[in-house]
């Protein structure tokens, strides 16, 4: 489990929102900064990413991600098993400390470096230190509210920041649709 980070992602008919708090702790009772942006936009935007994790190491991870998506000219899935591959078998990529959750319209993946890519089962998953937490809250509001993909993912993520000291609630959000 990474501390210090809580990222939360939600399918919702055509919408998919992934959600991240902004803070950076530092030895496990540091707080460094309270708005980092750990979500991006990949593949002229088509794709959304977030990381739980070394901020370099996710960095790396991010760059090797979207260098895959090119080479599979935007094929989520495929780019997602390209990488989960290499970051299990390449020495250097396997000693990288994050976890990263990608997804387009229609797919959600985790992916780590143990060369597990997870799909979840209802379209929504999350993690980081806060994750368990953005988790249930992401699915009891997919399951009893009418709220839309990203309404969900920040209202899970306000909720797991009551909760974790290691989230806040300077929420950064990417939808794709």
């Amino acid at each position: 489990m990474f501390e210090g980070t809580t990222i939360v992602a939600v399918k919702k008919g055509r919408s998919t929102a992934i959600a991240g708090d902004g803070q950076v702790t530092f030895a496990q009772n540091t707080i460094l900064k309270s708005n980092a942006c750990k979500i991006r936009r990949l593949y002229d935007g088509k794709v959304i990413a977030g990381f739980a994790g070394a901020v370099a190491d996710a960095l790396t991870l991010f760059s090797k991600f979207e260098e895959k998506l090119k080479q599979a000219g935007g094929n989520l899935t495929r780019a997602a098993v390209d990488l989960a591959r290499e970051w299990r078998s390449d020495r250097v990529l396997r000693k990288l400390e994050a976890l990263l959750i990608v997804a387009d319209q229609d797919n959600i993946f985790i992916i780590s470096g143990n060369g597990e890519l997870i799909e979840p089962d209802d379209g929504v998953t999350a993690i980081g230190s806060g994750g368990s937490y953005a988790l249930a809250a992401a699915r009891a509001l997919t399951r009893f509210t009418d709220l839309e993909a990203r309404d969900i993912a920040v209202e899970a993520l306000k909720i797991a920041a009551e909760i974790c000291i290691y989230t806040n609630d300077h929420i950064s959000v990417e939808v794709a649709e």
